[in-house]
């Protein structure tokens, strides 16, 4: 039996030496063959150096021009029956298109998508799908404008709330309607929390009825919670005129309510009508403006007629033409349980109502361009008179000239320009006279060569002081000339 084994296991083994072999036998044959071609190969390839005097050059260098020449016959190749992006003429088959005899584009040909059907992927002059020719006029681009808020330069009302005590009404505001209103923390900060809805807050002011100048800047902070908070509530800043329900403009910030977020929505008096301008701003447009979880910061700023309003500086609304108000107000509505605000910062002044982008002006005439831009008037103590007379002494001439050098600069503003004197003397004699000096500063201007139609000279005696008449500083601050731009 044992012999048996041994015969089978011998003949299995003779049968795998001998496949082996034959496998070996084989490999060696294809590795003969491929240096084979190699060396035929590279013989091939140095009989084309000798020939093209490429001998004794670089090994790497003969590699990359080799390189070279096969991606160009590649190029070549794949360029036969190439269409034309100019006329759409196809089957070209050189380097010019045999229709219009435009040069075949070396890199890829760009696609573009027919305006007309909406077709994708042309490369030719014309749509495949319709027929319609490619637009040669390049896209427009647009500027955003981040924020242009300018904040005024007087400070007319402020509150942080934080000498407030928590828990009781804000000392420096006073309420109307049924609600109801206190002192809270949020984060650290304390703010003026409506505790019930339906009510109204506005600054305690010296004139209740009348506060708000011509030019002006508001700004004030809300919180806005995180998704998921409970309770859905808008906040709405109202503008009044004299009277305290005489409404000329509201602005709404809502959050948490009929929309998934936030949204906001105006409406405004055009001057002198009952015609309204109205818009809103929903929550694709604030969704990466507002900031969840913090506190927001909004602005309004206001010169004579034109109203902005940001968030977080970013402008929302730009109304170029609304009725002026004399008031604001804050009122509530909802029962979102952060609902009210805080930082609230009133100043008068405010950005150029059309500034310009440019300016050559000087450093002197540049301070009352600031000034303008900030108060809406320029105020100096540098033109100054002889005693009781109307007569400008020499030393201020360089206060007249930069004057004179904004003006001719802005050549559609005018100015009110008005004289003021101290007590001293009666006003039998100081009226006429300030209203001469007025006069004698406008002569000066024109001379200079600003247009006199754009001055208007008003005497104002010393009816109008801004200091103490009973010290010689306090005097000498009376005695001035204020440029008011109308």
């Amino acid at each position: 039996m044992k012999k048996i084994v041994l015969l089978v296991v011998s003949l299995v083994l003779a049968t795998s030496l001998a496949s082996g072999q034959g496998i070996l036998q084989r490999l060696g044959n294809r590795a003969k063959n491929a240096v084979e071609n190699n060396i035929g190969n590279k013989v091939e390839q140095g009989v084309n150096d000798v020939l093209n005097g490429n001998v004794g050059t670089n090994n790497n260098q003969n590699q990359q021009q080799r390189q070279q020449q096969t991606q160009s016959e590649q190029h070549n190749h794949a360029a036969e029956g190439w269409t034309c992006p100019e006329c759409g003429h196809a089957g070209n088959t050189g380097k010019f298109c045999e229709e219009c005899g435009a040069k075949q584009p070396t890199g890829e040909a760009a696609t573009w998508t027919c305006p007309e059907c909406g077709h994708e992927g042309n490369t030719g002059k014309f749509c495949e799908e319709c027929g319609a020719q490619q637009s040669t006029v390049a896209s427009a681009t647009t500027e955003e404008v981040k924020s242009d808020f300018v904040r005024g330069s007087v400070i007319l009302f402020q509150d942080d709330f934080k000498n407030e005590q928590v828990g009781e009404f804000p000392s420096k505001w006073d309420i109307q309607g049924d609600g109801s209103a206190e002192t809270a923390v949020i984060n650290g900060q304390k703010y003026l929390h409506f505790t019930t809805d339906y009510n109204f807050v506005e600054p305690l002011m010296e004139n209740m009825k009348s506060y708000l100048p011509d030019v002006f800047t508001l700004e004030w902070d809300v919180f806005c919670s995180k998704a998921g908070d409970l309770g859905a509530s808008s906040i709405e800043l109202i503008f009044d005129m004299g009277q305290q329900n005489d409404r000329v403009g509201q602005f709404e910030f809502a959050y948490r309510s009929w929309n998934p977020d936030y949204w906001t929505q105006y409406h405004y008096k055009k001057p002198n009508s009952d015609d309204q301008v109205s818009g809103s701003n929903e929550y694709d447009a604030l969704k990466s403006i507002i900031k969840e979880g913090q506190w927001n910061h909004f602005a309004v700023s206001f010169n004579k007629r034109a109203l902005k309003i940001y968030i977080n500086d970013h402008r929302i609304i730009n109304l170029p033409n609304v009725q002026a108000p004399e008031r604001f107000k804050f009122w509530s509505n909802g029962e979102y349980k952060y609902i009210g605000f805080t930082n609230v910062l009133l100043c008068a002044g405010a950005k150029e109502l059309y500034e310009r982008q440019t300016t050559n002006l000087s450093e002197a005439a540049k301070a009352v361009e600031q000034a303008i831009a900030q108060t809406g008037k320029f105020v100096t103590n540098n033109i100054l008179f002889d005693t009781g007379k109307a007569t400008i002494k020499a030393e201020s001439q360089p206060e007249i000239e930069k004057v004179a050098e904004y003006m001719k600069a802005n050549p559609t503003v005018r100015f009110e320009v008005q004289g003021h004197t101290d007590s001293q003397g009666s006003d039998a004699v100081n009226d006429p006279l300030s209203q001469q000096r007025a006069e004698a500063v406008v002569k000066a201007l024109e001379a200079l060569g600003v247009d006199g139609f754009n001055l208007r000279a008003v005497g104002k005696g010393s009816h109008e002081p801004v200091a103490d008449n009973n010290t010689d500083a306090g005097r000498a601050q009376n005695r001035r000339v204020e440029f008011i731009k109308k």
